[in-house]
């Protein structure tokens, strides 16, 4: 062989060797591109799992500081009201709730007490919320709702999950707070549940004490003897009536009646029965009034009705009905007995004052037109007064 070809050989293998040493470094190297690009995105994906996680925990902080800042005020009011729509704010924080509805037990015979939030009107008053048949205590309730194809579930605004815990009171529950969402893939977690249990918790004494404060002053507002409202709440609550008429030019209407001739009945049957003749006529004023009237004993016989949103043609019908419940039948041995009113509608240029003493003139009217009488006072009439009117309207 000659040197020549043995040269040529060397060198070819010379030049495969480079090319294979190329090709492994060439490889290698992709390799660890490939490597090197793979961590990157592992690593990429890690911050931003990272940086949701920090995102998460702030809002949830921000949102567990904002109900302990609603929670910490519900011991500052004593307000059913308040308290409820603090506690309704409060479970407006917790992530993924849309609305929240509280609804709170009452006496037997009395409709629930419901405050909520988010919710339309008709949505709210078609919410149900029960515990087990067996009626044992329950941690929660879960609602899932489903419609059917004819309805639009598109349009986002239907409620799609529900949850309700029960609120503690001193020896058992007394009502339900209720989250909605209206998001189709949202569903209530542990952590939610637990938020909502937290905020039942702490929100049901605070109830209880509101609701305990709202019945002492619904009891110091009501007359012992009729059970309607009390001379004391019918002065108030006529000045305010009249100032929120005057702002928002609304109409207003009130009566006064007495009962004809009853000192000569209480001085023939006595006091004691005189008593209950004022209570059975105290109920059939009840029977006739409509939800949105307040009636009220004034003092002595003489009773008060203010009518809200209402005109002196409603103010005398109202007096007509209670003229025929009193009348209608026998009360204990009185065999017949009347009523006399007098009406007034409230006029641009009144006060609570004068309002009452334009009603109070009528009826005083109605007495000397022969009793069991109707009298309407006229617009912007001059109030003729004398000591009839009962004291100041404070």
């Amino acid at each position: 062989m000659s040197d020549a070809l043995v040269w040529a050989i060397l060198a070819a293998v010379v030049v495969v060797l480079a090319a294979a040493l190329v090709f492994v470094l060439v490889r290698e190297r992709r390799l660890a591109n490939q490597r090197l690009e793979a961590a990157l995105g592992d690593f990429s994906n890690q911050m931003a799992r990272l940086v949701r996680d920090v995102h998460a925990a702030i809002d949830r902080s921000h949102d567990d500081d904002q109900r302990a800042r609603i929670l910490g005020e519900l011991a500052g009011t004593i307000d059913l009201d308040e308290v409820l729509a603090r506690v309704l704010e409060a479970a407006g924080a917790v992530r993924g709730v849309d609305a929240a509805l509280v609804t709170i037990s009452t006496s037997a015979g009395e409709k629930p007490i419901v405050a909520t939030v988010g919710l339309s009107t008709e949505e709210a008053e078609a919410q149900a919320v029960a515990g087990p048949p067996d009626g044992r205590a329950t941690r929660a309730v879960t609602i899932a709702y489903e419609y059917p194809p004819s309805v639009d579930v598109n349009g986002g605004d239907l409620i799609r999950h529900g949850v309700a815990v029960p609120i503690p009171g001193e020896t058992r529950s007394i009502g339900y707070l209720v989250a909605f969402s209206r998001a189709p893939a949202h569903s209530f977690g542990e952590s939610e549940k637990r938020s909502l249990e937290d905020l039942a918790g702490r929100a049901g004494p605070a109830i209880e004490n509101a609701r305990r404060f709202r019945e002492a002053r619904q009891l110091a507002d009501l007359d012992a003897l009729t059970g309607l409202h009390n001379r004391r709440y019918f002065h108030e609550t006529l000045a305010r009536e009249v100032a929120r008429a005057q702002r928002y030019g609304r109409r207003l209407a009130l009566v006064v009646f007495d009962l004809d001739d009853f000192k000569a009945i209480n001085d023939r049957i006595g006091h004691l029965a005189g008593d209950g003749v004022l209570a059975e006529v105290a109920e059939r004023v009840k029977s006739v009034v409509r939800s949105a009237d307040i009636a009220c004993r004034v003092g002595g016989d003489e009773f008060g009705i203010i009518l809200p949103e209402s005109t002196i043609g409603d103010a005398e019908q109202l007096s007509h009905r209670m003229q025929a419940a009193v009348a209608a039948r026998p009360i204990g041995d009185i065999a017949s007995l009347q009523l006399s009113a007098g009406a007034a509608e409230l006029q641009t240029d009144d006060d609570a004052t004068r309002f009452f003493e334009r009603a109070d003139d009528a009826l005083y009217r109605a007495k000397e037109s022969g009793k069991a009488e109707v009298v309407a006072a006229s617009p912007n009439e001059p109030f003729n007064g004398d000591d009839r009117a009962i004291g100041p309207l404070g």
